[in-house]
């Protein structure tokens, strides 16, 4: 979670983390425990298919902490 926290660039939200993840761009997703389960399902299998690792964060609240937005996020990812 530290690579969040830092200057790494990443993006914010379900949309975003699917289309890096099927582009390849990222290296490692997050996603909030408590997202909706489809979302949280679609993101996990999606990173499992592009061979990244997922860290699951315990809220979407703190995911978007983390990220440095003032709003919930289900997901994230950091760029390679």
């Amino acid at each position: 979670m530290e690579m969040l926290k830092s200057g790494a660039s990443k993006v914010v939200g379900t949309r975003q983390v699917l289309r890096a993840l099927k582009a390849g761009r990222l290296s490692r997703a997050y996603v909030g425990n408590d997202a909706d389960t489809y979302i949280y399902q679609q993101v996990v299998r999606a990173a499992e298919e592009a061979g990244v690792p997922c860290v699951r964060v315990a809220t979407m609240k703190e995911l978007g902490m983390l990220c440095g937005v003032a709003v919930p996020a289900a997901a994230a990812g950091v760029l390679r």
